[in-house]
């Protein structure tokens, strides 16, 4: 059964949204999880290490500039760790393709978004 836009939903996938506003955080995850992905949250970097400590998501929707920790620093300790996740850059910037290609991402969306190439970014990273 596909959702309201005609996609199918990742079975039993689960995404790590990781973004230091939390309007933006809340609302990405509220997104996600209508379109029936398991979600999972953090405010920064190093709140997302400990969040895979517990549990690897399929997908990380990921900020760059944040406090803490930002998304270069952790897509690096994640790499130090041996660990590979696809990874989509959602942040607000002209440079988003750049700062994508810096951290080896296979896709990225400038803030503001639209709503429907969140959810196609994530469909195309799930089927990738």
């Amino acid at each position: 059964m596909t959702d309201r836009l005609g996609i199918w939903p990742m079975e039993d996938a689960t995404i790590l949204v990781v973004d230091d506003d939390p309007s933006i955080r809340d609302v990405v995850a509220s997104l996600l999880q209508m379109e029936g992905y398991d979600v999972l949250t953090a405010s920064n970097g190093l709140e997302a290490l400990r969040v895979i400590e517990r549990q690897m998501p399929d997908l990380v929707v990921l900020d760059m500039r944040m406090p803490v920790m930002d998304g270069w620093t952790f897509v690096e300790k994640l790499h130090q760790r041996g660990l590979d996740v696809p990874l989509l850059v959602l942040t607000a910037t002209q440079d988003a393709h750049l700062w994508a290609e810096q951290v080896g991402a296979e896709d990225f969306l400038e803030k503001p978004f639209e709503i429907t190439s969140l959810l196609e970014s994530v469909e195309r990273l799930k089927a990738a």
